[in-house]
């Protein structure tokens, strides 16, 4: 007998994909449920080291070498204005006669002085003094014997070659009640002087430590910190005496000097 065919019904597919779709829904559902439990792990960034592993430590500059140097200065001149310390000094039986003849004395070498072309303004008065004089004699007390007043100038003397007949012109007026302190010799204008010695003391830095960086086998660098010392006010330096005027007193002006210090810090590349 013929084999007879069996027609396929064409309801079967649908109902199969009805049976299916649940199935697909139920896995695909799953996966969401998956992917949602399994945390997200973000990619390193670029550059980023992972927490194992260590660091590398920043690059540092090595220190720069330097070198420390003191340099000293120092620059001179002859000075052209003279500084007189003078004064009067009397003693009396009272403090009255004292103080009047104190007042005489200082009055005749003011007079001098200004007759000699010393302006008001280069005189100043540096010290009035009065005291009681006593005396101590044995196995007594203390008893005044007279009274000492006294009065201290100070004198500019602008035109050096007048110092010597300054001197012995307000000596001559005071008389016995005169007395010279002290002569001192100075420029009018010191400014000079000490940038003089500064760029004397400037130099001697620089070389000294230009010479250390040599030895080492370097070069100078720039230069890093700078100090200047207090070295004082200028000072005499002593040189022969010279007269003035063959009437005046016999003085030596010899030079001024001024001294700079400096330390000074420079790099050595």
């Amino acid at each position: 007998m013929p084999e007879q065919a069996v027609p396929l019904t064409t309801t079967g597919a649908p109902a199969v994909a009805r049976a299916l779709r649940p199935l697909a829904v139920a896995v695909l559902a799953g996966g969401l449920l998956t992917a949602a439990a399994v945390p997200a792990v973000a990619a390193p960034a670029a550059g980023t080291v992972s927490a194992g592993a260590s660091a590398p430590a920043p690059a540092v500059a090595p220190e720069p070498a330097t070198v420390t140097v003191t340099g000293e200065g120092s620059a001179s001149a002859a000075p052209d204005m003279a500084v007189i310390t003078a004064g009067v000094e009397v003693r009396r039986p009272s403090p009255q006669e004292a103080l009047t003849a104190q007042n005489a004395a200082a009055d005749r070498l003011l007079a001098a002085v200004r007759k000699q072309g010393v302006a008001d303004r280069d005189v100043r008065t540096e010290n009035l003094s009065l005291s009681a004089v006593t005396e101590q004699p044995p196995n007594a007390t203390a008893k005044v014997t007279e009274y000492q007043a006294g009065q201290v100038f100070s004198i500019r003397v602008r035109d050096i070659k007048k110092t010597g007949p300054v001197i012995q012109k307000l000596m001559d007026a005071a008389g016995d009640a005169g007395r010279i302190h002290s002569v001192a010799f100075d420029v009018a204008k010191p400014g000079k002087l000490r940038a003089e010695a500064r760029r004397a003391a400037h130099e001697d830095a620089r070389d000294k430590a230009e010479q250390h960086a040599r030895l080492s086998g370097r070069k100078l660098g720039r230069l890093l910190s700078l100090n200047e010392g207090d070295s004082g006010r200028p000072r005499p330096v002593a040189m022969p005496a010279v007269a003035f005027d063959k009437e005046g007193v016999p003085v030596a002006p010899g030079e001024v000097e001024d001294n700079i210090t400096v330390t000074a810090e420079f790099e050595m590349k």
